[in-house]
Parts: C-alpha cells; sequence; structure tokens
C-alpha cells in the first residue's frame, strides 16, 4: 500500500482542546511541580510517575500531537529535546541513562492532546517498550 493510500485511512488529526490538563496547567490553573520554564516549554514532574524520574516537558505552542506540527514548529520540536536532556542534566540523571518517549494519538498511548515529551529514569528500562 502507497503512502498517500494509508494517509487518506487515517483519522483527521485532533483538534487542540484548550481545556486539557496541559493548558490548564500552562494557565496555572492546576498546580504543578515545576522544574524549568521559558519562552518555549514547561517541564514539571509527572502526576503519576512510571519511574522514579518522571518528568514532562510541554510545549507552550498549541499543538496537540508530533503529527499535527510543521515545518514552521521545527525550532520548537528541537528546543522540546534540549530542554528534556537540560532537566535531566538539573535532575542528575543525564550520566546514568534517561528515556525520552513523545506518544502520538490513542493508538500509542496518546492520552493528554497536548504535544507533550515524557523523560523517565531511576531504573532499568527494558527494550522493546510497550
Amino acid at each position: 500500500m502507497r503512502l498517500a493510500d494509508r494517509q487518506r485511512d487515517l483519522p483527521p488529526p485532533v483538534n487542540y482542546d484548550d481545556s486539557n490538563v496541559f493548558a490548564r496547567i500552562l494557565r496555572r490553573e492546576i498546580p504543578a511541580l515545576l522544574l524549568h520554564e521559558d519562552h518555549l516549554c514547561l517541564a514539571f514532574a509527572d502526576a503519576a510517575p512510571k519511574a522514579p524520574v518522571h518528568f514532562l516537558v510541554i510545549c507552550k505552542r498549541k499543538i496537540a500531537c508530533l503529527a499535527d506540527a510543521d515545518e514552521s514548529d521545527k525550532a520548537v520540536l528541537g528546543h522540546l529535546l534540549w530542554a528534556a536532556a537540560e532537566v535531566a542534566r538539573k535532575q542528575g540523571i543525564a550520566n546514568d541513562g534517561f528515556r525520552v518517549v513523545i506518544n502520538n494519538g490513542s493508538e500509542a498511548g496518546q492520552s493528554v492532546f497536548h504535544l507533550h515529551v515524557h523523560v523517565l529514569a531511576g531504573r532499568s528500562l527494558g527494550w522493546p517498550p510497550g
């Protein structure tokens, strides 16, 4: 099957919902343990950690999922990864290793449709994941 045919079969991109939990954290309507903030992103501890160290880096732009990003978002996408590594250094986990995960869509486990990066560390992380 050609890529163009597969793309036609995909559901339309999820529209961004400004009431999602991460948008509310950005607006400070919901408290979070903040680890980093700058003009493009916010990092905070995950409220339901899946590892001893588990934090999220969310973009400040209204992008529901990675597949919704376009060419104008390239700098933001790179910045999210830089911020993940920067917070990992500040948390003292950079040298021991950490995993970076971006889920795209509900079938991949995305439950909040606001682009975000999971960073997990502090235990052995098996491969393959999932």
